[in-house]
Parts: C-alpha cells; structure tokens; sequence
C-alpha cells in the first residue's frame, strides 16, 4: 500500500463517528482497551482501500482526527489492535475491517465468508485459534453522508396518547405488491410514503405506523445458505442508518421525504428498535463491529467465562447496559432519530433486557432514569416489549410511568375468551377496562396498555381463527420453530375450506376480537394486512421469509373488502366515542351529583353483577354499560366531556342467548351500532330496542348499542309507533 497523501489533523472526541462540518470530516470512535485504532479509506467506485490511516490521537478512550479533504460519499472502515484473548473477554483481530457503530449510512451487503470470523472456523470451540485472513472484500463499507435537508415547516403531530391509533407494518412488505405503487418504489421508503399508500392510512383513520426495524441489520448466514432472509430485521448493526435495502434512491435523504410526508398527512412514525443485542451473535459468531472494537465493553459476558455471553435475548448476546459508552451510544442513537430524523417516538424489543443491570430486571436500571430525565426523548412516544428471555423477564405492568408496554396480558385474555374457553369473564373485563390490575397502582393510565390481539409474531389475524397448529415448514426447520400456544381456533378445519358455514364463522370472529380490540380502553394496535384478511398459511413465525408468505396482497375478495370497511367502521366509532378513549381508570362506582356508575357490569338477566358470579367457569356472556355523562374529564379548552350512554354485549357461547337490556329512566330507547353476527358488523334495519326489552344476542357475537331519546309524538302516534 502506498505512503498515505491525506493531510491529518487531531479533531475532536466529539461528536463520535464520522461527521462533515462543510470543510472537512472528523472521525471518532470509543475503544476502552485497544492498543491502536487504524481508519482504512476506500475508493467509492473500485471498493478498494486505497489509504490507511493510524489515529494517533486520543482522549478518554476516544480515538479521533479530521480529514480536511474528505468529503461526504467517502467510504471508509476502521481496524483495532489489541489482546487476542477470548478467555478475559478480548477478541481484537486487525485482519477484520469493522464498521463504525456510528455510521449513518452503508455500502454494499455482507457477504458470507469464514473471513468474518475473528477465528479459524472449525476449531475446537475450547481453542480458538486467531484468524489472520483479511474479510474486507465481504464486508460493506461505512459512507460518510451530508445530513442536511429541507424540513420546511415539518411539524410532529404530537397526537396525544389517549388518541393513538398505532398501525403495525413492514416497509417491504406492505409496500412490495401494491398495484398502485411505481414498481421502482416498491419495498422501499419512498413507497410508503406514496399517495396510494396514504390514502389507505388516511382511510383506516390511524394515527401512528409503527415500522419493523429499518436500522442496517444482517441476513444470518445459516438462514443466506439456506435461500432465505432475516425479512423481520431484528438483527441489528447500525444503529444510525437506515438499512439501504429499503431504499429506492440510496440516500437517507429519502427516509427524511417519508417522515416529512407521513406528518403532513398528520401520521406519526415510530420506530422498533433493537438495542438489546447485536448481529454478531454469540462466542462463535462473526466479527463485525462492537465484537472487534472493544468486546469487553460492549457485551454482557460470564463473570466465571468472559469467553462467553450472557443471553436474555436468545440471540447469542447481550448489550452491556453497565458500560457508560453503552448507554451512551444508545441514547446517541435514539437522539438522532428524533432530532436528526424527526421520528415520533420508539418500540423497544425485548425490553426488559434494558433493564437488567446486574441478573434481575432492574425497574429503575439507569437506561429507564436517564430517558426520564431527557429533554429529548422524554416527549416523545415511548413503548416498551415488557419481556425478555431470561429469568424473571415477564415484566408487563412493571415498566415506569411515561411508558406504554405491549400487553400480552390482553392478546392472551382477548384470545382465550373468543376461543370459548371458561372462566375468563373477570380477566375480561380488565382488559376491555385498559388493565387497571396491572397499570393503575403505579400511577399509571389507561393508555399505558398498548392492546393487541396479533402481532409481527405469530398467527396473523385470519390465520389466528383457520389454524390450530402452527404449520412453519417453509422456514426449513421441521416446523420445530415458533410458539406452540396461540390461543387460536380454526372453527371446526385446520386451513382452507370451501365449507361456507366455518368461512361464514372465521370471518364473524374476526370481527369480534377487531371489535374488541378498537372498543377497549388503551391504545389498540392492528397489524398491517389483518383489515384485508392476509394469510400466512398457518406459518406462525415467518421471520425468515421475504416473499409473498409474508407480503400483503392487494387484490381483494369481496369478503376482504367487507372486513377492511368494518375495520374502517370501527375506527369511527373509537373516534367518535370519547367513552371509549378515557384517560382515567373506572371507578365503578355512583359519580357525585349524576347518581350513576361510569360503569356497571351486567348479567344477561339485566341485572348487575355480584363478586361470586365473576368467577363461574360456564359464564360466556356479560354486558358492559358506560354512562355518557360520567366520565369526569375535560377536553384541552377545559370543556366537561360527554357522551352517549353506551352498551357493549358480548357472548362468546355457540348458542343464542337473549339479552335484557338494563332499567333506564327517561324511557331511552337503544339503537344497535355494531352487531358482529351481522356479515357487514352492522344490522341492517332501523329496529330500536327498550329498557327491559330482550335483544337476541347471537352466539359468538358482540353487539354495541347506543342509547337516543325518543322524539315527542302524539297521543294518536304513540299507538301506531307500539
């Protein structure tokens, strides 16, 4: 290699990675016990490293300089020095390029070789021999870029929480077969930011996308060799960039155009992230970035074996959240992403691997206090996965006020219910209630909940109500993969069937748990696909596959379209309903000065129900009535909320079961508004019903009614309307 011609200054320790300031770029990169840190330069159309540069400069274990000349599209890698020493925990190899954990954008892919590994691959795993072979030709390149863009009058829509609508989907794949989208722009940034794209948004009524991870992650090799992909991308390694295969321009100019777009439709975008682990997986895993760079650092290992790591993610590793550099480059990333990015908040995987500062799950582990106290991140949307792999890592309901947690509480209760199985009612109930059992001792509110009945994970919704068994063996693993308990029910055939009774029930159970998901309290989340009936065919983990297994389908049975305009229904009513978007808990009990219950809980008699009933194994049936006047909140001019009373009945039972519908004074007459037994949700006459009258409550159905006042009529009009 020839004599460097690049002029080197000293720089700066801060900020770390490589920044260009308009004249020049500094680089920065943390290395607690490294020996010496090389930067590699790399021509932008050849790929080949031109220069290599040592960085003589250091201050507290920040190794830094600027390069005056560089300019933005510079390609470039770094190689560590230090102990080879898999036993204390050390794993430098300078044979290894490594990205910068700080890169804002990439280039190229990685291609799978035993030069990755830091190792001789093959070795006995109890002697690790040093890999002297250079993978620079396998690994993608880290590319200075120019931050700048036109925000214009860019605005966060700030929707408050109680009003959240959150939509749950994949760039790709929502995006990859859509017939209205320029075929160039499908599967990338700029797709979903497309008019089609909107328009469906727009007309759903969510508020929220929350986007599957886009920081550059890694396709596993086990899974390239075998044909198939890390399509869910829960692999990270850049923590900064917006992975390029969802790019239709390259630039990350483009991601910026998708948020900007989304926002002036008034959609917040929030990201999942996954900072509890890496790409590199465990003590056999390649040597990428962090493993390189300072391993000891970076990684949780075994206090008895630091050859090995500590794993609450099931993914080989676990990020070191003690190390203040740690901590740090998290909070840099999440820093950038709404301040660079202007993303609106976050959805944090496996979460309770954040917390977990020595082995237990620490509520109050230092990454939970320092975005508390953060100017930046504290306002922001912050939505934790309240589990983890490892001992103890179940923590729905424990994460601190600020937070909202998936609640796997209510997919499971919401599941089971509708499934027919016994002794659910009181669970139920707290479920439909925003789980105060769970948030309110705390300090928290209902909209701490984020429900769910489907997920990325798992049975999609039509599947959730056509299979019984998981059936994964498209993901090559003897259908060993993926969870065994999904609460689901085919409705009489595993799959397919041409019988129209069952399809006639799959799509009215659909409709229930959509009912009961957008008509509890808290923040409901939908899948991407579940309004349109997308199947995975019974593969409930289909992590792996980036095809149209996983792909949302555009082309529409006349079923499909029926459920997407219920979907759409649903969210009208949500919207139109303030009952169904408090922000306080019930009460349960007589409201000063009105003399009735926010909510009273009732049996199919009409009558209320008392404390011994709640835990009858054979009850399926239950009402719910939600006084209008009896809220106790004002909207932001400090007006009293109201509404109309409401009435939810809920029979998960196969057969019939006539409601009574509950005493009121003032002769109120109640109007069905949802009635799932009905192929559109929705009854199709104008039939009224009265205090004490029977409402035929359908088997596995769910009806809501809202109470009107009678118009004043005439003596001689009163018998024709009797």
């Amino acid at each position: 290699m020839h004599k460097p011609t690049w002029a080197v200054w000293p720089g700066n320790p801060y900020p770390l990675g490589a920044t260009w300031d308009g004249e020049g770029v500094n680089f920065a990169i943390f290395s607690e016990h490294a020996e010496r840190i090389e930067l590699c330069l790399f021509d932008e159309h050849t790929l080949r490293e031109v220069d290599r540069l040592e960085i003589r400069w250091q201050t507290d274990q920040v190794y830094h300089c600027y390069l005056p000349e560089a300019r933005p599209s510079q390609l470039y890698g770094y190689r560590v020095y230090g102990p080879f020493a898999p036993n204390q925990g050390h794993r430098f190899n300078p044979n290894k390029l490594l990205l910068d954990p700080y890169a804002k954008a990439f280039s190229g892919q990685i291609r799978w070789s035993d030069a990755l590994f830091g190792y001789i691959v093959g070795d006995a795993e109890a002697d690790l021999s040093f890999d002297r072979r250079d993978n620079a030709n396998f690994m993608p390149k880290c590319r200075v870029i120019d931050t700048s863009f036109t925000w214009g009058e860019d605005k966060a829509p700030r929707i408050p929480w109680h009003q959240t609508i959150i939509y749950e989907l994949h760039v790709k794949g929502f995006t990859q077969l859509h017939p209205l989208i320029p075929e160039k722009l499908r599967g990338t940034y700029a797709g979903l930011c497309s008019a089609p794209v909107i328009d469906h948004f727009k007309r759903l009524g969510v508020t929220a996308v929350e986007l599957m991870p886009v920081h550059t992650f890694v396709d596993d090799r086990h899974l390239v060799e075998r044909g198939l992909r890390n399509y869910w991308g829960y692999n990270s390694i850049g923590f900064f960039a917006p992975d390029t295969r969802y790019s239709a321009s390259g630039s990350v100019a483009e991601f910026k155009t998708m948020v900007k777009s989304l926002h002036s439709a008034g959609i917040e975008v929030i990201l999942d992230v996954v900072y509890n682990h890496t790409a590199e997986g465990n003590h056999l895993g390649p040597t990428l970035c962090f493993r390189g760079i300072d391993n000891a650092a970076y990684y949780r290992t075994l206090a008895d074996n630091p050859r090995y790591y500590m794993d609450y993610t099931g993914c080989g590793n676990t990020l070191n959240m003690m190390h203040p550099r740690v901590l740090q480059i998290i909070m840099d990333s999440l820093r950038f992403w709404v301040l660079e990015m202007h993303v609106d908040g976050f959805r944090f995987d496996l979460a309770a691997a954040l917390a977990r500062e020595l082995h237990e799950v620490n509520r109050l582990g230092a990454f939970f206090d320092i975005i508390h106290q953060d100017p930046v991140l504290s306002q922001v949307k912050l939505i934790a996965e309240p589990w983890d792999l490892g001992e103890g890592g179940y923590q729905v309901g424990n994460f601190p006020v600020g937070w909202t947690e998936w609640n796997g509480r209510y997919r499971d209760s919401v599941r089971a219910y509708w499934k027919g199985d016994g002794g659910m009612m009181g669970d139920l109930a707290y479920r439909l209630t925003g789980s105060s059992d769970l948030y309110e001792r705390s300090g928290r509110r209902p909209y701490a909940s984020v429900n769910f009945v489907t997920a990325h994970d798992g049975f999609p919704l039509h599947d959730l109500v056509s299979y019984n068994q998981k059936h994964n063996e498209a993901n090559l693993e003897e259908n060993r993969d993926g969870e065994n308990h999904n609460l689901s029910w085919n409705c009489g055939v595993e799959g397919p069937t041409v019988n129209k009774h069952i399809n006639a029930l799959r799509a009215q159970q659909k409709r229930n748990l959509l009912a009961t998901l957008f008509l509890s309290q808290g923040i409901p989340m939908l899948v991407a696909g579940d309004e349109l009936g997308r199947t995975q065919h019974g593969n409930n983990n289909a992590y792996c596959q980036d095809n149209e297994l996983s792909w949302i389908h555009w082309s529409l049975s006349p079923e499909d379209k029926k459920l997407m305009r219920f979907v759409r229904y649903l969210v009208q009513i949500r919207k139109h309903h303030p009952a169904f978007r408090r922000r306080h808990f019930f009460q349960g009990r007589r409201i000063k000065g009105l003399g009735v219950k926010d909510i009273t809980w009732l049996r199919p008699d009409g009558g209320e129900m008392t404390d011994d009933e709640w835990n009858q194994s054979f009850a399926r049936a239950l009402g719910m009535h939600l006084a209008g006047d009896a809220i106790e909140e004002y909207d932001e001019h400090g007006c009293r909320i109201h509404d109309d009373d409401l009435l939810m009945l809920i029979n998960a039972h196969h057969e019939e079961l006539p409601f009574r519908i509950p005493s009121a004074p003032n002769r109120l007459r109640w109007q069905p508004v949802i009635d799932t037994f009905f192929v559109d949700g929705v009854r199709t006459d104008d039939r009224y019903y009265y205090s004490q009258e029977l409402y035929p409550l359908q088997g596995r159905s769910l009806v809501l009614l809202r109470h009107t006042r009678p118009p004043v009529v005439h003596h001689d009009d009163l018998h024709k309307e009797l």
